[in-house]
């Protein structure tokens, strides 16, 4: 590009961005019409003032005669002028309110992977049991996002997409409420969860992928083996954060239906922690232990201080159109010169 090019791109630039009293301007290049307007005027005056010398042999009898016409005829250049400003400035566009901008802000995405097998009944996050306290975290962790893109997959024997990758939160959020146990086949296939969530963001946009999974058992359902899936995910680039939710020791977890409801006994806690360890390592996330609602919280709160990528988000703001307004002041400068015209008449 040469400097002349350069020079024209940096005014256009310049205009892109005009703002006058608070109105922005579709057409800002239009305005530059605006220049011409006091050659025209410059030019008009030299023209009428050659046209209308009139030869008059007694000026006496000229000075003594009637003048209005010559009092009227010296508005009709700036009321022409103030038509032709009018139009330009329609022509140009005004308009109220903020611009599109598009801004560089952080954020990744992410699939959030909820075990829903039986045992997330268990009532040792008392006063209410392991599926309870995971949905309200995970509804908190979803709230604070702002531009990352949020998926949901539940599993037990089975894993099932609930909401693939969206930033539209409310919808997660409902989602997030209605993971009930008992909707799929029980168990816990984690590598069926895990490939069923790495599915889902491969292909996604974001430059950051990450996969939270949130398991309160061992592996026991499911063709695919976990480390298998896991190494899968980590080709992908995407890090798995794991979380082993339970006390430790012994914990009410039901064992089946009585005439008061759900039966429970107290069972040992069962976390296959050296695979969830395996699982995050192999992929560059890590493995984390929620032992009561507050670990659980704060385990949520240390990945929302995850690495991030720059993705851009486009705001597209609804204008305001205010052409009317200077095209109206045109129209009304155009009847005013025409009024005059035909006030003129003939000079004396």
């Amino acid at each position: 590009m040469n400097g002349a090019d350069s020079l024209g791109a940096y005014w256009l630039e310049q205009l892109a961005g005009l703002s006058l009293f608070g109105l922005g301007f579709a057409r800002p290049w239009a305005l530059l019409l605006l220049l011409l307007l006091p050659l025209w005027l410059w030019w008009l005056r030299r023209h009428e003032a050659s046209r209308l010398t009139i030869p008059f042999s007694r000026a006496d009898m000229l000075a003594r005669g009637p003048r209005p016409a010559l009092r009227f005829v010296k508005w009709i250049p700036w009321l022409r002028a103030l038509a032709l400003a009018g139009v330009i400035i329609a022509v140009a566009q005004p308009r109220s309110g903020a611009r599109a901008s598009t801004v560089n802000s952080e954020g990744i995405d992410i699939a959030l992977t909820v075990d829903i097998s039986s045992s997330m009944l268990a009532e040792d996050f008392q006063p209410q049991n392991r599926m309870e306290v995971a949905r309200e975290k995970l509804k908190r962790f979803v709230m604070a996002r702002k531009t990352d893109r949020v998926g949901l997959v539940a599993f037990s024997g089975e894993a099932l997409t609930q909401v693939p990758l969206t930033t539209d939160y409310p919808v997660v959020l409902a989602a997030i409420d209605n993971l009930q146990v008992g909707q799929l086949e029980d168990g816990t296939a984690i590598g069926t969860a895990i490939a069923t969530a790495a599915n889902r963001l491969r292909n996604s946009p974001g430059r950051s992928r990450v996969m939270v999974l949130l398991t309160d058992g061992e592996n026991n359902r499911g063709a695919i083996d976990p480390r298998t899936a896991a190494q899968a995910a980590g080709a992908f680039g995407i890090r798995i954060y794991t979380i082993g939710v339970g006390s430790e020791g012994m914990a009410p977890v039901p064992v089946g239906r009585g005439l008061f409801g759900l039966r429970y006994e107290n069972r040992p806690v069962k976390i296959d922690e050296p695979l969830l360890t395996e699982i995050a390592s192999t992929t560059g996330g890590r493995y984390f232990r929620a032992k009561d609602a507050a670990a659980l919280q704060a385990i949520y709160e240390q990945i929302d201080q995850l690495e991030r990528s720059a993705v851009e988000a486009k705001a597209f703001i609804r204008y305001t159109e205010q052409f009317r307004w200077p095209l109206l002041l045109g129209v009304v400068a155009l009847l005013g010169e025409l009024w005059l015209r035909a006030r003129r008449g003939v000079l004396p």
